[in-house]
């Protein structure tokens, strides 16, 4: 089994608990992602945005809600050639917006997902994946789709144990 871990993760300001902004030097879903293949190997893939999005969170957040109302794909700086030699593919992403981030919408529409299991990794600061999955499983026909694993992005760094532990169990399964 050949696994594919990808990954969109915005580093710099972001909402912590108590509506605090801090600035981060590598995004949560980052953390995520790395640790998955830290845990069980696998290739890394980071969906790079062309365009560079607001450095003021506040301001990224209604750029993102403008993609999701206008169906806006940011273009990605490069995208895998084939997934075809992968039979899993963890897909970490933040909620936005209640939904997929536009740039993951654009990856997963870029490719056959046919026969493949998508093991979905979320993190949001309480919101849980909100509509995300059932995206998924609208453009990845004919992939198995699991249930989303759900992680508060402010606890990442503290639960590396738990999402190492998860990730072998999916990869074993």
């Amino acid at each position: 089994m050949k696994t594919l871990i990808a990954y969109f993760s915005m580093k710099g300001q972001t909402i912590a608990p108590g509506m605090k902004i801090v600035d981060l030097e590598k995004g949560h879903t980052a953390v995520v992602a790395e640790t998955i293949r830290s845990a069980i190997g696998g290739d890394l893939f980071e969906m790079e945005t062309i365009k560079t999005y607001n450095p003021d969170h506040m301001k990224m957040i209604y750029e993102a809600q403008d993609e999701l109302k206008q169906g806006i794909r940011p273009e990605l700086k490069d995208y895998p050639e084939s997934l075809d030699q992968y039979d899993t593919v963890f897909l970490c992403y933040p909620n936005w917006w209640n939904t997929l981030p536009m740039p993951v919408l654009g990856f997963i529409e870029h490719y056959d997902w046919n026969g493949k299991r998508i093991i979905p990794a979320n993190t949001s600061e309480g919101s849980g994946a909100g509509q995300s999955v059932q995206k998924i499983r609208e453009v990845c026909r004919g992939a198995e789709v699991e249930a989303p694993y759900e992680l508060i992005g402010s606890q990442v760094d503290s639960r590396i144990e738990e999402i190492r532990t998860w990730a072998k169990g999916k990869s074993e399964a």
